[in-house]
């Protein structure tokens, strides 16, 4: 009998909440630029959704920074970790 275990869930980690602040934008503001819902908009900041590509870029030019400099993956992290071992 084979035993599996659970597949590991990576969680993007992004800096949306703390640009948005800088911009003094609600939820609601930034919501309405990138046309959808204030719930999106926290669900990413809380790390509860992954936005999809194109929200991605939208969130870049919205920003005016790569992509890179909002969204971090967990193994980004991991790989950096491993660089300066």
């Amino acid at each position: 009998m084979a035993i599996f275990s659970a597949p590991t869930v990576r969680v993007m980690k992004n800096r949306l909440k703390v640009l948005r602040a800088e911009h003094n934008w609600s939820q609601a503001e930034l919501a309405d630029y990138l046309g959808v819902s204030r719930q999106t908009v926290n669900a990413i900041e809380t790390g509860r959704y992954d936005p999809s590509l194109p929200l991605a870029f939208k969130i870049a030019r919205l920003f005016q920074l790569p992509i890179e400099a909002i969204f971090q993956d967990d193994l980004a992290e991991e790989s950096e970790v491993q660089k300066k071992d």
